[in-house]
């Protein structure tokens, strides 16, 4: 059996690894694949090998590097020397960075994005924009210190982005990787770790924003010898990515996350609830699991600690609704994925009717650190009452898409002007924020703070993540029909409301948008969605309504407009 000091040994071997070795990081999320990674791939390996360089320079394959709009991305490390991101790679491209970087050491600057990599960004802007000891190299190239993009996050969640290869344990244990659960399992017991958890003031990332050390005791305090803690990886809101980046780049944190949750409440079995839709995700948690497997790390007495505790992936079939929790967990079981009425709430009667916690993926991910380094740490950033940083999966009108994890209560304007940047032949209208159950934030409230309670002030909700721009030339009718359309689609039917009432509003949106509608649509609009949101039986449902709400709140002539039309002849 493996020990504590057989990780630290790894830890230690894998941190000396890599230092004084030429890198080439070619970033293999499915964004990256998307647009032509495999082919990056396998153009610089061969040129390696046809060079017999491969014991000069070595390959590593990572997750997503966070700007899915310039994918595919490489980063050519040479000890000594400033890291380069080059962007929009090919394959004649990729040759021509290795020629002239790596053989040549001169970097291409018409291919590169910045120089440095994003863990070096706050010791860079310390020493004037470069890492002491460190050749710099061509200034024509930006460095990663001046492009708001990354300057303006926080990376915690996604602190291994870009830097490990989520195949290999080994990279995660590198980088301080099961500290958290080693410490957990061998220094604290379940109470201290839930009160650490309540101190750091984490809330639920999945949307309801619930304490996550609360949800944690409640489990803990039922007297029963089987309990279960679950990972709700079951992103289904369109423009969401955010878990699913999380899982294909540093699956090992979740992982950790769950064992010591599972010390803190006293389960033996976790699951990984994750779409089919996400393959590569799947994959990488499974290899994942299989190789903390043989390190001890899960199973039967988990590093000669006394406890046992492991963890399957179970493939969802892809219904938003199984994002619900009491929904997954019928699901895990076998039966249909419907909700059902709360209480009994999971954490007394959940998964086989045994008391059931259910983190989502980003949750997780925060749980390590915040045992290593202390829930005091964690509070550092973030708001009084939402401490941390959030991630956001940011999309739409604007240039720079992909991941951004930046501090709880940082202002619209930030990501969306600053981080994203709104695609210069576009007006933005509005941010939509919370998938289908959220709302919009028009453009003359950027200055809103991104925060759990006041997004909610102004009709939005953080939700998971998902965050869309969209431009003026989209009416607030289209905007609310096409989030309607998704969620009467998705409904599970089981009540009345959801199953109906949904329909019709989506039924009178449609006439509406097609000038066929009239001023006592829009007053039936207004009350079917009272109706349903008091009425219908899961959040999903009861949210559904927010979209229209919202564009009703912020743009209500242009409903007007809509019905004015027929108003004027007659009908």
């Amino acid at each position: 059996m493996n020990t504590i000091k057989d990780i630290d040994l790894i830890r230690q071997k894998a941190q000396q690894d890599d230092a004084d070795q030429t890198c080439i990081y070619v970033h293999m999320g499915t964004c990256g694949i998307a647009s032509g990674a495999m082919s990056v791939l396998g153009a610089i390996k061969n040129k390696i090998k046809e060079d017999g360089a491969a014991k000069d320079v070595k390959v590593v394959t990572t997750g997503c590097a966070g700007i899915c709009s310039q994918e595919p991305l490489i980063t050519v490390k040479i000890p000594g020397a400033e890291p380069v991101i080059y962007k929009q790679m090919d394959e004649q491209k990729v040759l021509r960075v290795y020629e002239s970087h790596v053989k040549g050491d001169s970097a291409v600057v018409e291919y590169a994005l910045a120089r440095g990599m994003e863990y070096q960004i706050k010791e860079r802007k310390a020493s004037a924009g470069h890492i002491p000891g460190e050749k710099v190299m061509t200034a024509e190239i930006p460095g990663i210190e001046e492009l708001p993009f990354f300057a303006l996050q926080e990376l915690r969640v996604m602190r291994n982005r870009g830097l490990i290869d989520p195949a290999k344990i080994k990279d995660y244990i590198g980088r301080d990787g099961y500290q958290g659960a080693i410490k957990a399992l061998t220094e604290m017991s379940s109470e201290e770790v839930i009160n650490e958890a309540i101190g750091s003031g984490l809330r639920g990332r999945g949307g309801a924003g619930f304490p996550i050390g609360l949800k944690w005791k409640f489990a803990a305090a039922e007297k029963n010898d089987i309990k279960y803690i679950l990972c709700n990886a079951d992103e289904g809101d369109p423009g969401a990515f955010m878990d699913r980046n999380v899982m294909e780049s540093d699956p090992h944190s979740i992982i950790e996350g769950l064992i010591i949750g599972a010390k803190a409440i006293g389960a033996h079995q976790g699951y990984i609830y994750c779409r089919a839709e996400y393959p590569l995700a799947i994959e990488t948690l499974n290899k994942a699991i299989n190789q903390a497997r043989a390190l001890d790390l899960l199973g039967e007495n988990i590093l000669g600690t006394g406890f046992s505790f492991d963890i399957s992936v179970y493939e969802g079939a892809g219904a938003f609704v199984c994002g619900e929790e009491t929904a997954l967990m019928r699901s895990i079981e076998g039966k249909r994925g419907n909700p059902r009425p709360k209480p009994p709430f999971p954490a007394k009667a959940g998964l086989f009717e045994k008391p059931t916690v259910l983190n989502n993926v980003e949750t997780l991910s925060n749980i390590p650190q915040i045992i290593v380094k202390g829930a005091d740490w964690y509070k550092e950033i973030g708001t009084e009452k939402s401490p941390g940083t959030k991630i956001f999966s940011i999309t739409g009108d604007i240039e720079n898409v992909g991941c951004v994890e930046v501090p709880i209560g940082t202002t619209v304007d930030t990501i969306v002007n600053q981080i994203g940047i709104v695609s210069p032949d576009k007006n933005l209208k509005a941010v939509q924020l919370g998938g289908p159950s959220g709302g919009c934030i028009p453009k003359d409230y950027m200055h809103v703070a991104v925060d759990y309670e006041t997004l909610q002030e102004y009709g939005a909700i953080m939700g998971s993540g998902g965050l869309i721009a969209m431009s003026d030339d989209k009416s607030g009718v289209d905007i609310a029909k096409f989030f309607i359309d998704f969620c009467q689609d998705e409904a599970c039917g089981k009540c009345l409301p959801g199953r109906e009432g949904t329909k019709q509003m989506l039924q009178i949106l449609e006439k509406i948008d097609s000038g066929e509608g009239s001023p006592d649509d829009i007053e039936t609009l207004k009350v079917l969605c009272g109706v349903i949101r008091k009425t219908a039986l899961c959040a999903l449902c009861k949210t559904a309504v927010n979209p229209v709400l919202s564009t009703l709140r912020y743009f209500p002539e242009e409903y007007q407009e809509a019905v004015k039309t027929k108003v004027e002849m007659g009908g």
